[in-house]
């Protein structure tokens, strides 16, 4: 302001005496000083001053002088300067005005900032007041607050009936049906003092999360068992668990609300101290953590998640926490510096093979093996519901039900399905017994759109070219058929070979090999017939397991022998003829139980593979080529000659 004021003056301000310059300057002055002060302020300062007369004057030296009183306040200047002073004094009245100015534009700035913070009190200090108010009144209750808690209070006393499967789930672990080896194996792990972390394996809805929490319960009554009454269950499914980077919320582990973050308590906030709120491995100290679907679970949180297993704690950090403020309340306090304890038994489950898990987690954890349910197994589930329901059930109900699924939930919907309908028919009929009839159920099926779980196959007899191979898809084994034709090469030497694009890269593969055996076994070249080998139904074959069923399907072919279909095999062939082991044997026997086929060939070397053998079954095991072919070909080894 100063320069700008200054800037305004002649350059050769002082040395001019110019008589009507100095005469501008002068009122240029006053006009200043006028809008500074405003003219009632500027008349009633001149007055107390003695210069209103002076200002008035027409001599520009009195003028001068009543200006110089004025903006220097300073009644006692008496004298009248000359013409070559003049000039000089008027700089010096532009200077005073200009600090003066900047003066009061600090002082206004001061003051406007001091009134809003002020404001900015009055209004908290109003607020506080209000409520404080509100408590001495009772809190913030009113008509309308009170008739949403009375609406509330009624939907909370106003509620339907428990669903089907929570009526329905087993009680007890010896209600659990098809599953005693695992269940066996999972109490075996919690019953001793020093309990272990474990992994659920095996396929949906066959009792996997309600057998882990049974077994809290069953081992608290234990003598040796490491678990108090109180022990939590705490359950969560993997597949809802993601990591936050940010580390703002993490309901697993747990995570810190800091004072500038959403959703720490306001006594904190007003402190800026930060809150950590533990998480779900702390509200499982003690207890079981069950993680649904752990092979699901992020894997950045299921190293976390590791972490906390060897440290049986969760630490926390803040950039906010102040060991020395005095205001941090000593649970906070505690957290920060000695953690949240988090010792408890992991139990994860998982539909994932052993192979897709994480290593890591799978090392520090023992493994437990559900099996998938057996015809029989679902007609038990299906029975004992039956009388949860209260209901009479057709003799050849839960046979029905056992062709459609492998699995009890979905058993205990079918039939929870079936019981709706059977009471809508009896509501219409105005009387009647309760019974699901196969008719009702056969209903159930159609508007579920449901398909039968495994077909039969048709074992009677012979024919060429069909073989039933096996193979595995999850925890469920399946027969596939293949199906093989030859036909003469039109030039000797330059056949053809076709095999399903579906059925992966290495069942063609153990096409090469068979050719290799057969070869062999009848001096049949390949290369002299035009071959098609597919699997019906377009089933992929991951792995080397149908390299015995495709050499038998192709000799078929070939020489136009008849096979056996009372019988299904498994096993890698190798260029020599050995039947190689192959993996998921259990499930394998299990799509043979479902497909009726009283026979299979098992390799020799999955002896120890072989489960408990089902009355009606046949287990075969065979190491080489040579031992399979006569439970196919009728007349084999004379059909060489």
């Amino acid at each position: 302001m100063k320069k700008s004021l200054s800037s305004r003056l002649p350059q050769n301000l002082n040395k001019n005496t110019d008589p009507d310059q100095i005469k501008r300057e002068v009122n240029a002055l006053y006009s200043l000083l006028s809008a500074m002060l405003g003219p009632d302020k500027l008349i009633l300062k001149a007055g107390k001053l003695e210069a209103l007369s002076l200002l008035r004057s027409r001599k520009i030296e009195s003028r001068v002088l009543g200006l110089q009183r004025v903006v220097f306040e300073n009644p006692s200047i008496g004298e009248l300067l000359g013409p070559e002073e003049i000039p000089a004094a008027l700089q010096a009245l532009y200077d005073e005005l200009a600090e003066q100015m900047a003066r009061r534009t600090v002082e206004e700035s001061l003051e406007r900032k001091t009134a809003e913070k002020l404001q900015e009190r009055h209004e908290e200090y109003i607020l506080d007041l209000k409520r404080q108010l509100l408590k001495e009144q009772g809190g913030p209750e009113n008509p309308e607050t009170l008739k949403k808690y009375a609406k509330l209070e009624k939907l909370k006393h106003s509620k339907l009936n428990r669903p089907a499967l929570e009526i329905l789930r087993p009680q007890a672990l010896d209600e659990i049906v098809g599953q005693e080896a695992a269940i066996e194996a999972l109490m075996s792990k919690l019953a001793s003092p020093y309990p272990q972390h474990m992994i659920i394996y095996g396929p949906p809805g066959v009792g996997k999360t309600t057998a882990a929490r049974l077994a809290l319960e069953a081992a608290k009554g234990l003598p040796e068992s490491a678990f108090a009454r109180e022990a939590p269950f705490v359950e969560v499914d993997g597949t809802t668990l993601r990591w936050d980077p940010r580390e703002t919320t993490n309901p697993l582990l747990g995570s810190v609300h800091d004072p500038i973050y959403q959703g720490a308590k306001r006594d904190l906030v007003d402190g800026g101290v930060p809150e950590p709120k533990p998480g779900l491995v702390t509200e499982a100290h003690s207890g079981i953590l069950f993680i649904d679907e752990i092979g699901e679970m992020d894997l950045h949180l299921q190293r976390k998640l590791l972490k906390v297993l060897e440290d049986k704690k969760v630490h926390f950090d803040s950039a906010y926490y102040d060991p020395s403020d005095g205001q941090v309340p000593k649970y906070i306090k505690k957290l920060f510096e000695e953690g949240a304890p988090a010792d408890f038994v992991l139990i994860g489950a998982t539909t994932c093979s052993p192979e897709e898990v994480n290593p890591a987690l799978r090392s520090r954890c023992t493994s437990v093996f559900f099996e998938p349910l057996a015809p029989a197994d679902i007609q038990s589930i299906v029975t004992a519901a039956a009388e949860k329901l209260a209901v009479a059930l057709d003799s050849d109900v839960p046979a029905i039900i056992s062709e459609y699924t492998t699995e009890g939930r979905q058993a205990v919907n079918i039939l929870a399905d079936a019981y709706g309908l059977a009471l809508y028919r009896l509501s219409r009929q105005n009387g009647g017994g309760r019974t699901i009839t196969a008719n009702i159920i056969q209903e159930a099926l159609r508007a579920g759109r449901c398909a039968p779980n495994t077909l039969k196959k048709n074992t009677a007899g012979f024919a060429t070219g069909r073989v039933f191979g096996l193979g595995v898809s999850g925890y469920l084994g399946s027969v596939l058929e293949i199906e093989a034709v030859a036909f003469p090469a039109r030039e000797p030497g330059k056949g053809s070979l076709r095999f399903n694009e579906t059925a992966g890269s290495m069942a063609r593969d153990s096409v090469f090999n068979a050719a290799a055996v057969i070869r062999r076994l009848s001096g049949e070249e390949l290369q002299n017939f035009d071959l098609h080998v597919n699997v019906i139904g377009g089933g992929r074959i991951d792995g080397p397991s149908a390299g015995l069923a495709v050499v038998v399907a192709l000799l078929s072919a070939i020489k136009g022998w008849p096979v056996a279909q009372d019988v299904a095999v498994t096993g890698e062939v190798s260029l020599q003829g050995k039947v190689r082991p192959v993996g998921g044997i259990a499930e394998k026997l299990y799509g043979v139980r479902l497909a009726g086929i009283p026979r299979v060939l098992v390799p020799a070397e999955n002896k120890g593979d072989v489960p408990n053998i089902p009355k009606g079954l046949i287990v075969e095991l065979i190491n080489t080529v040579e031992e399979a072919l006569p439970h196919f070909f009728k007349d084999w080894p004379q059909q060489l000659n």
